[in-house]
């Protein structure tokens, strides 16, 4: 289900792979990690102005059409002031601005405000989340991100055209086929309904796979235990290897369109050179494989026409 070809250069080997349903491909060098670059974070991110703290989330944070907010235990959940899809809610996990561990009830709350949100959206939803600003984190204080689309994330995307191909050329399912052969690989980590693999072709640094055995967002909540748990257990290993930062996404299709599809999580690291530094990236470069752009190109042109003169151009 992937390949791998090996390239000897003269500071060692490099393995170039590619997963041969979705067409994407990775290098590998092993020996970059001993670079040290990444630093613990000092989790001292100041508070002041902080829209996701108490009192600030209930004054400053938008509601929904009906003036309400989604409040579950210490999350609360409501629009996106500035979406990027077409439906773009925000769940802050705690009410702590910055926070060590979480507990299992933090997060499977913050993830119920998400479902809530995201119910009766017709389209392609995920539930995202983007840790410590060198991932992305525009704000510090810990939150999700759900967003729904017509159109499925270009990784989706991918994956459901490969797994379709797969099935007309082997007459197998893609997905049992994957969960059952790295299952019994050495990249197997856990599981029991939900299947935890270190991804063999990884689109980030120590990339690991969650596969559901469900494909939409209406079954999610049969796994928020479990998932909550593993996910709790992934961040202590990350942790354990010296990595903070992270970026996760689960991916969801509409009901009706799940022959070829189940819901998976993606969970890469991200390393953290600066404590304090932010990302010009995010779960959507990273794992949706969209880039997220700030400027139009009409923009970019129209000031460089205006500032041609002082540029000398």
């Amino acid at each position: 289900m992937f390949s791998v070809e090996e390239v000897a250069t003269l500071n060692g080997t490099i393995e170039y792979r590619r997963d041969q349903v979705t067409g994407l491909t990775c290098r590998i060098n092993a020996e970059r990690i001993k670079r040290g670059i990444d630093q613990t974070p000092t989790l001292c991110y100041t508070t002041e102005g902080c829209p996701f703290c108490p009192v600030q989330v209930e004054q400053v944070t938008p509601t929904f059409q009906n003036g309400s907010r989604i409040v579950h235990g210490e999350s609360v959940t409501f629009p996106n002031l500035f979406p990027f899809a077409a439906w773009h809610t925000v769940s802050v996990i705690t009410r702590s601005h910055m926070v060590d561990r979480f507990t299992p009830s933090q997060i499977e709350d913050a993830l119920r405000g998400q479902v809530e949100s995201l119910t009766g959206r017709k389209g392609f939803a995920s539930i995202n989340w983007n840790f410590l600003p060198s991932a992305g984190a525009s704000l510090a204080h810990p939150h999700l991100q759900g967003l729904v689309d017509a159109h499925p994330p270009e990784r989706v995307r991918r994956i459901r055209e490969g797994a379709q191909k797969y099935h007309r050329r082997t007459g197998r399912n893609f997905w049992l086929d994957l969960t059952n052969t790295e299952g019994e690989s050495e990249r197997f980590l856990f599981g029991d309904t939900i299947t935890w693999i270190a991804h063999a072709v990884p689109v980030g640094e120590k990339e690991i796979l969650g596969i559901f055995p469900g494909a939409t967002l209406e079954e999610f909540p049969d796994h928020f235990s479990e998932f909550t748990k593993g996910i709790l257990s992934l961040i202590d290993l990350y942790r354990a290897m010296g990595t903070h930062a992270f970026n996760l996404s689960v991916f969801f299709i509409p009901s009706g369109k799940g022959k070829d599809f189940r819901t998976f999580c993606s969970l890469i690291a991200r390393i953290n050179p600066n404590p304090t530094s932010l990302s010009d990236s995010s779960f959507m470069e990273r794992l949706h494989l969209e880039p997220l752009i700030l400027t139009s190109p009409e923009d970019l042109a129209a000031f460089f026409h205006r500032e041609r003169g002082n540029l000398g151009i």
